[in-house]
């Protein structure tokens, strides 16, 4: 049985998030995968990213709105947006049906103005 496309498996990866399901989300993921939000500083391995995503999902209501999916080989682009108006875009590297890189661009500051959240202070 072949593997899922990265376009399905971004697919997937978008209706968990939306879920808040940080547990479907992490077993998307190689075990030792990365997640790179260029804001944050990288996540390494499926435990830490799940942990990531809960914290994430516990400090505030995310909601992702695809805008466009493409893929490119073993690579899937999504173009999101959220209901306050905040846009990114997330780059997945898939290999054999699980997210082995991802890489995510989207304004930080933005964010947490939005959700109320502290500002850090340099």
């Amino acid at each position: 049985m072949p593997s899922p496309s990265p376009r399905s498996v971004v697919s997937a990866w978008v209706a968990a998030f939306n879920r808040h399901d940080a547990e479907a989300l992490a077993s998307m993921y190689a075990e030792d995968a990365v997640n790179h939000q260029v804001a944050e500083t990288p996540v390494v391995g499926r435990d830490a990213i799940g942990a990531m995503f809960a914290a994430g999902f516990a400090a505030a209501e995310m909601v992702c709105l695809a805008e466009n999916l493409f893929e490119d080989g073993e690579w899937a682009i999504l173009e999101w947006r959220d209901p306050l108006g905040l846009r990114g875009c997330g780059f997945f590297h898939v290999v054999g049906g699980r997210i082995v890189f991802q890489r995510g661009y989207w304004d930080k500051l933005t964010f947490l103005r939005q959700h109320g959240l502290p500002i850090p202070q340099d």
